[in-house]
This record gives C-alpha cells, sequence and structure tokens, in this order.
C-alpha cells in the first residue's frame, strides 16, 4: 500500500472541481485496470485514491471557509458533476489575491486585496507535499507567489497555467538547490488546466 500525497490547490475553480471530483471518480481503480479517461492509472505504483486533499486556498468570499468538497461547486464554478464528492474536512482558506483576477472576473467574484492567510505554516501544518496552481491566466505575480511559499514550506509546486515558473532558469535553480520537484507551465494533460476546462 502506498503512502498518500498530500495534495494541496490554489485556486478552487473549475479545473479544481474536475481534478476533485476525478480523483473520486476513480477512487475504486487498481494498477490491473484499464480505464477509459486515464492515460495511467499506476503512476510509479500511485493510484488515484492515493492523493489526499490538504489544504485549498481561494481569494472568492464565497468558497472561503467552506469545505473543498462543497466550494468546487460554488458560483461562479459550472464543471458538469460527474461524482458525488462528500465533505473532506479541508476549509478553503483565504489566498493572496495579488493579480489574481482580471478586470472582468473582479466585477463579479467577491474577494479581500488585503486578507491573506499564512500559506507557508498552513501547508507546514496540513504536512502537504505537493501545491497544485490552478489560478486563473494571467496570474504571474500570484503564481510567483504561490512558488515561494512552496520553497518556504519544502513542498513540490505543479503550475497547470501558462506563467514561466517551471520554465523559468532561476526558479529551475532554487527548486533544484532545495531538492524539491516542480512541474509545468501549462500543463496539457490529464490534470492540467489546459485540457480540464475543453472538457
Amino acid at each position: 500500500m502506498s503512502k498518500p500525497i498530500r495534495t494541496a490547490i490554489v485556486g478552487v475553480g473549475n479545473c479544481a472541481s474536475a481534478l476533485v471530483q476525478g480523483v473520486q471518480y476513480y477512487r475504486d481503480v487498481t494498477s490491473d485496470d484499464v480505464v477509459p479517461g486515464l492515460m495511467h492509472a499506476d503512476l510509479g505504483g500511485y493510484l488515484p485514491h492515493d492523493i489526499e486533499f490538504s489544504a485549498a486556498f481561494d481569494v472568492d468570499l464565497r468558497k472561503v471557509g467552506r469545505d473543498l468538497g462543497e466550494a468546487i461547486f460554488a458560483p461562479p464554478n459550472n464543471t458538469r458533476r460527474f461524482a458525488e464528492v462528500p465533505r473532506l474536512g479541508v476549509a478553503v482558506q483565504q489566498g493572496n489575491l495579488l493579480d489574481g483576477l482580471g478586470k472582468y472576473p473582479r466585477e463579479i467574484i467577491p474577494a479581500d486585496p488585503q486578507a491573506c492567510d499564512d500559506v507557508t505554516r498552513i501547508l507546514n501544518d496540513t504536512g502537504t507535499e505537493i501545491l497544485v496552481s490552478y489560478l486563473p491566466v494571467g496570474s504571474e505575480q500570484a503564481a510567483a507567489w504561490y512558488a515561494e511559499r512552496c520553497l518556504e514550506a519544502g513542498c513540490a509546486f505543479v503550475n497547470c497555467m501558462p506563467v514561466f515558473i517551471a520554465s523559468s532558469p532561476e526558479w529551475k535553480r532554487r527548486f533544484v538547490e532545495a531538492g524539491l520537484p516542480m512541474i509545468g507551465d501549462d500543463i496539457k494533460s490529464q490534470v492540467g488546466a489546459t485540457i480540464l476546462h475543453r472538457l
């Protein structure tokens, strides 16, 4: 039996909804199963049920404080419900706004630009091993800010949006020196933002 992968999400939008639902949907898959919709059910001995959500961050006040299993269905999210997601025991924490909302989303998404929980402490306290970033496209400052929190907390960073973090020589150097994995940018795969928003 493999050890759970303690996974945090920043940006509890449609892509995060698809990921959380997908983990629930495929939770009974075994390494011998051939599953439509999954490139590889078994990845290095890990299966979908090994993903354990440890923390979540967002700036939308309609999601902050709610259980992740509920927040993934809060407006303005509109991802199709394809799995029953129970309460996960993970409250969505207040993220750092920075440039994380564009001009038009700011008009419809209630956010507090001054508020931000202690992300590094939360990542440490929850034993998070990987932070998956589903920040909106164009969130350059926010992407860099969360990558920095990963370095402080000693956890991996998966950048699922097209801001140059993993492809930046400076960021690469810093993560390599810290002995931490970092992948991205704009992952077009089974769990990346580009492919998920097309579903």
